[in-house]
Formats: structure tokens, sequence, C-alpha cells
């Protein structure tokens, strides 16, 4: 069962989980971050509970802790109260949230079991910046994607902002990183009976509304970067390039925006 115990030193060793997560240090992405997991916000830290991922400690103020109260129950973990003041000097910004939550990684899933049974999945090449990555899997966990793939130069999903974009689906939708060169490694999911569809703004790909799929069908969606979208290696590796019909005069979708968009529209397939 949890503990909740006072903190009003901010140099107080027990919190030091928590401390300075501004700076680059702190990003588990980055050359000697420490790999913790953060969850920021009551409903971030409820699903971070319930997720995989083994909670060290929570920091927050009183009022959160009682809204927390029914889910800390059965949680054999410290947890640090603090006013608001002293959590800003530990954090290093007021936190409007009220309340974190620190843990470690879960060991990523073996991907050929991760396959095994899904119907929908996402495949990203180049996915960098984190409130989009975030955002992509709150759709994906909305929309029914059974896991998300990671190529090369995607960010860590695990980011604290990635995290908070997500509203704690990072921590519910599973991942892990396509494992050989790129973009050989898309073999891997041919080899578990997905097709792999490349999601793209160019006019000769099919339109996403087409629904170019047979009953039997499973679909990896392979989704590139804002800006520059799939590399032409990527575009090659698959087996079908579909795109969004969209007005004249509009060229792209936010990425996390074209993913959700797929997502539905494969989800409400006949094929899926």
């Amino acid at each position: 069962m949890a503990t909740i115990t006072r903190i009003d030193d901010p140099a107080d060793p027990r919190v030091d989980d928590f401390r300075d997560l501004t700076t680059a240090d702190r990003r588990p992405d980055r050359p000697g971050g420490r790999g913790l997991v953060i969850a920021e916000g009551v409903v971030v830290v409820r699903r971070m509970i319930d997720s995989p991922y083994p909670v060290r400690s929570l920091l927050g103020v009183p009022r959160r802790f009682d809204e927390l109260a029914g889910d800390l129950g059965p949680l054999p973990v410290p947890a640090y109260a603090a006013d608001a003041d002293t959590m800003a000097a530990v954090v290093g910004f007021h936190l409007n949230r009220g309340v974190l939550a620190v843990a470690d990684r879960a060991a990523p899933p073996d991907v050929a079991a991760l396959l095994r049974h899904a119907r929908l999945v996402a495949v990203l090449e180049g996915v960098n910046d984190h409130e989009n990555l975030g955002a992509l899997f709150r759709n994906a966990a909305a929309l029914g994607v059974d896991a998300v793939l990671l190529g090369p130069r995607c960010s860590d999903p695990l980011y604290r902002r990635s995290v908070r974009v997500s509203m704690g689906h990072v921590l519910r939708v599973p991942f892990v990183e396509l494992p050989g060169p790129w973009p050989a490694s898309l073999d891997v999911l041919r080899a578990a009976g997905l097709r792999v569809a490349a999601l793209t703004p160019a006019a000769d790909a099919q339109p996403l509304t087409a629904q170019p799929f047979t009953a039997a069908q499973r679909v990896a969606v392979l989704l590139g970067a804002e800006g520059p979208g799939l590399t032409a290696e990527a575009l090659a590796a698959a087996d079908l390039r579909l795109r969004i019909p969209m007005a004249p005069g509009v060229d792209s979708l936010n990425v996390a925006t074209a993913a959700a968009v797929a997502f539905h529209a494969l989800r409400s397939a006949p094929s899926l």
C-alpha cells in the first residue's frame, strides 16, 4: 500500500527521481538520461499505475493524492506530498497538474509475438517531434491500433512530453523498435502476414477511400515525419501507397491527424 510522506525540503534525496525535469540530461532519449518514465497529472498517473511500467514513487500536492486515493491503495511504493512551491523547486517549474509518478521502463515486447495476432499496425519513419509522437499514440489507442513499430530516426515515445501529450496512452499501446536494416526490416511485417501500406500525399497513390484490401488482409500503415514524409526507399519498399483525398490547395496533414484518418478508415473497413 502506498505510504504518503510529507516533504518540506526541496533538497530531500528521496525525491531525486523528480529533480530538474527540464534539463537535457533528464531526457531518457539523450546520452546520460536515466531512462525513467514520467507521468504528469491524475489521469496519466492512473494510466501508469495500470500499465506494465513498474512505478517507483509519486510526488504531488495533497489535493491530488486525495483524488488518487482509490488508485494508491494497492500500490506498494512511496508517495511524497509537498506544497506547490516545494514541488516546483524540486521539478524545476510549476506543475499545474499537481502530481507526478515515475516508473522504470518495461521490457520491450518481442516483435514476432507482437505481430502474431495484430490486425492493424503503425510503422513510423523519422517521426522525431515529441508532441506529434504523443498525439499519434493517443490516436492509435483510440482507434484500435494493435502495435506501433519504430523505424529509424524516431524520438523516444517515453520522453515526458510524449507521455503527456498521449494522455498516458503511450503506456498502453505496445511499441518496439523494428530490428534490422531499414527498410528491409519491413519484411518482418510481411512474414507475419501484414500488407505494408505507405501513407503519402502523392497524386499517383491510391485514394484511402478505395479500400484496396481483401477480407483476409491485415495492414501495417507506414508513416513518415511531418514535412519530409517518407523517404523514397521506404515508399519503394511498401506493398502499396495510399493517400487521403483533400480539398484543392491543401497538400498534406499533420502526421498525427493523417494517421488518425488512416486508422479510422482501415479499422472501419470490412477487412478489419
